[in-house]
């Protein structure tokens, strides 16, 4: 990828910019500053106050998930204890908030709000991300390969890309879970909590990675169908560049504006997805913490208890927002055509 060059002003207003002699006569140097258009993207990214923010509130939903442990041992709880001492004879807590409970224990069961809000923005978080990587790499890969070779290996991986399309993509995410227990158990109606929840976790991220990396494909063999025919790629084959270097070291650097855009937007996605899916019973299950469990526990008693529903779904919407927000940005700040 070509630099682009900013050109410093001279001191005299008015004065061209090949100017390089002062009015004493002086010689003068003209400085000049090489920047890649990622990196005036990125400086447009830094200047950006909602850019900012948002990945801020990214950052700390992720902190929230790695420190969970610590601040669920702040706290003095855990995500597992019941406190069935705290429930009244219906199963409805006693009380809203404590200072040994920070927000307030689950009906029913009595487990700690709080430990298992924290302990739950793992799941999604460690899902999306890598959904999110597996996808993009498999994506890239056979978006480059398709594009560039052309001919029937470009037919077959099109093929390919709009048979998974067209797949029935909940019918998959129900199936999948039942097909690896039964791979991995040898008798899946008396498998444990924990083959269950293993199975369950690596459906979700089987499933969607399967079905998330042929948009991303279509999108880069596009733009390597445009790029193919231009001259840097021209004269790299007229050299002899074997194939490998012209996808890697010629293309793909070309391609950090859509793939960059292509993975910011993609990263909500796949948290409404795990969180869904959990919600509808195909994604994990208890005692896993997660927010889609929780909202799907929490729907019976939203009116007796609002804020053991309220809190996994404002999360959600926070987060999926935040990560919406920043990907706009971020599309903006790598497209030329807008000046922010």
């Amino acid at each position: 990828m070509e630099p682009l060059i900013e050109e410093a002003g001279l001191a005299r207003t008015g004065a061209p910019l090949d100017a390089m002699n002062s009015p004493t006569g002086e010689k003068r140097k003209v400085e000049t500053r090489h920047r890649s258009p990622t990196q005036i993207a990125l400086a447009r990214l830094r200047k950006d106050k909602v850019a900012m923010t948002c990945l801020g509130i990214f950052i700390f939903f992720v902190l929230i998930a790695i420190f969970a442990p610590l601040l669920a041992k702040l706290e003095g709880q855990d995500p597992s204890t019941l406190h069935q001492d705290l429930l009244d004879e219906y199963g409805y807590p006693t009380f809203v908030v404590s200072s040994e409970h920070w927000f307030g224990i689950e009906p029913r069961l009595g487990r700690d709000l709080f430990a298992r809000f924290v302990y739950g923005a793992r799941p999604s978080l460690i899902v999306a991300c890598t959904v999110t990587v597996i996808t993009g790499i498999v994506g890239v890969v056979m978006g480059l390969v398709a594009g560039f070779l052309g001919g029937w290996v470009d037919r077959v991986i099109s093929w390919v890309i709009d048979f998974v399309l067209s797949l029935p993509y909940l019918l998959f995410a129900i199936a999948v879970p039942a097909v690896l227990l039964t791979m991995f158990v040898e008798d899946a109606s008396t498998a444990g909590v924990t083959e269950v929840t293993r199975a369950r976790f690596a459906s979700l991220i089987i499933v969607l990675s399967f079905f998330g990396w042929a948009s991303l494909a279509r999108l880069i063999r596009g733009e390597v169908l445009s790029l193919r025919e231009r001259e840097f790629i021209a004269a790299a084959k007229v050299l002899g560049v074997p194939t490998r270097k012209v996808l890697f070291k010629e293309l793909l650097p070309n391609l950090v504006a859509p793939i960059i855009i292509s993975t910011s937007l993609a990263l909500p996605t796949y948290i409404v997805a795990e969180a869904g899916l959990t919600f509808l019973g195909v994604g994990l299950v208890e005692p896993t913490p997660s927010w889609g469990l929780t909202i799907a526990n929490a729907t019976t008693y939203y009116r007796a208890d609002p804020l053991y529903l309220w809190l996994p779904v404002l999360a959600i919407s926070i987060l999926v927002l935040s990560l919406s927000l920043l990907g706009d940005s971020i599309r903006d700040a790598f497209d030329p055509r807008t000046r922010r």
